[in-house]
């Protein structure tokens, strides 16, 4: 017998002969407590949420995501979707609850004469890279290639070529969906196409996501990239200088500020290690040698104690980061969008930085723009779309000991920017104590996700996630 929680947080019973029949019907398999692929399956990569679901549906494709959708919704069950399980809020898993397991669905299909690419909802960022990159074409992702693709492109996703080439959902040309009834439908501009206007940012509130359909550009295989580093006592004149470099940036430069404490980086004179820098992270996705040029402003402010911009591969670009961000710490992030960076939004968040909790932690400034921002506030449910700087208050640590601290430092940084602010979000950087997405995440927009969500999923049965209730 299995306790399993319901919809309505009451606990039902689900024999054994169901739950065999169950595991009978999949491809893939059902995961029981206590078995090494159930607790592969609830490890995810922010160990803040060390949760047991009630079960494990691990799914190998359409036809058992389909079975566990419909096996919750007739029996009345709570279910939590885990596609790349990086997401921050910790969403992928809950206590006591169906789990579908979606992380063995990895496969990445490029077509290079039409230049797509079909991807399954378990594949990382990395897959995506690698299978594309060798045909020297992309789909614009994130920085980070163990992000799961599901997740990012769910929630809008932005990254080095966004400014160029658009964020991920402008480039989904359609999506293979489990909805809440059980059916199998495609989502495009042509097939249902309010839902594929609502899971372009909305998130997975609107059924289980079972492939994507990209499209793809030429860009590689490398570009021009790398980091500038300077004193953090440099960091007030720079960053003024920043703002104005990236606000005149042609839509092939992208670039992002980083302050933190130096980690142990081969090119750092060791003297640095463990002290606060500002980092600027810069990408050209354009050739070379206009690179060169256009990088010339940026690479020339200050005195900088490292500059490594050079040719680098874009896989090897886009994994960079990967030891600053690897899975098993413990994370909780705030985001705002700026317009601008006044000199008073400047001074509040070089304050914090003076007071960082632990060496992992950091605050990175996003710069975007370019061709995101000619695309309609409301042509997606995404609807952020001006040029603008967004914040990350990256909080990262290993000892549990320090989670009272870590948390309280990024609120209030978080608060204390808060005035300088739009009051917009990126619900992708949301943690799970951010329980109303549809006030910041989503803007104008959020009246018409409630009403395709009833559509939808009308008994809310997606609803482990930042849920928008239907309507």
């Amino acid at each position: 017998m299995y306790a399993l929680k319901s919809l309505d947080g009451t606990t039902v019973t689900i024999g054994q002969d169901d739950i065999e029949a169950l595991d009978a019907s999949l491809r893939g398999r059902v995961c029981e407590r206590g078995s090494q692929e159930y607790d592969d399956a609830r490890t995810t990569w922010n160990s803040m949420f060390d949760r047991h679901p009630g079960l494990v549906i691990r799914a190998l494709g359409a036809s058992d995501v389909q079975a566990a959708v419909n096996f919750v919704r007739d029996a009345g069950l709570a279910i939590s979707i885990r596609s790349g399980g990086h997401q921050i809020a910790g969403h992928a898993v809950a206590n006591d609850t169906v789990m579908l397991d979606l992380s063995h669905m990895r496969s990445v299909h490029v077509d290079p004469a039409e230049k797509t690419a079909r991807v399954a909802p378990g594949a990382l960022l990395g897959d995506v890279d690698r299978e594309t990159q060798a045909h020297g074409l992309l789909v614009p992702l994130g920085i980070n290639s163990t992000t799961g693709t599901a997740g990012l492109t769910l929630g809008g996703g932005f990254g080095w070529t966004t400014r160029k080439l658009g964020m991920t959902i402008d480039n989904l040309l359609s999506a293979e969906v489990v909805t809440a009834d059980g059916a199998i439908i495609t989502a495009s501009p042509d097939s249902h196409p309010d839902l594929f206007w609502a899971i372009r940012g909305g998130g997975g509130n609107f059924g289980v996501v079972t492939s994507f359909l990209f499209q793809l550009h030429d860009l590689g295989p490398e570009v021009l990239s790398g980091l500038v580093v300077h004193p953090i006592e440099a960091a007030p004149e720079l960053l003024a200088e920043f703002v104005g470099i990236a606000d005149a940036a042609p839509d092939e430069m992208t670039v992002w500020s980083v302050m933190r404490k130096a980690p142990p980086l081969p090119f750092l004179p060791e003297e640095w290690h463990g002290r606060e820098v500002l980092i600027f992270a810069a990408c050209y996705s354009g050739p070379l040698e206009e690179g060169e040029a256009a990088l010339a402003a940026l690479r020339a402010l200050g005195d900088p104690i490292a500059d490594v911009i050079s040719p680098h591969s874009f896989v090897d670009w886009q994994a960079a980061f990967d030891p600053l961000l690897t899975p098993g710490a413990r994370n909780y992030w705030k985001s705002h969008d700026f317009e601008t960076l006044s000199t008073d939004a400047v001074d509040m968040l070089l304050a914090g930085i003076g007071s960082l909790p632990d060496p992992a932690c950091e605050v990175f400034i996003a710069h975007v723009g370019g061709v995101m921002a000619r695309v309609a506030p409301d042509a997606t449910a995404y609807p952020q779309r001006s040029a603008h700087f967004i914040m990350n208050v990256h909080t990262r640590w290993e000892d549990p000991q320090k989670d009272a601290e870590c948390i309280a430092w990024a609120r209030k940084l978080h608060g204390q920017m808060q005035p300088f602010a739009t009051g917009s979000a990126y619900v992708n950087f949301m943690p799970e104590d951010e329980t109303d997405p549809l006030g910041g995440a989503y803007g104008g927009n959020a009246q018409k996700l409630s009403h395709i969500k009833g559509k939808y999923d009308p008994n809310n049965l997606f609803r482990i996630n930042h849920n928008i209730m239907p309507t």
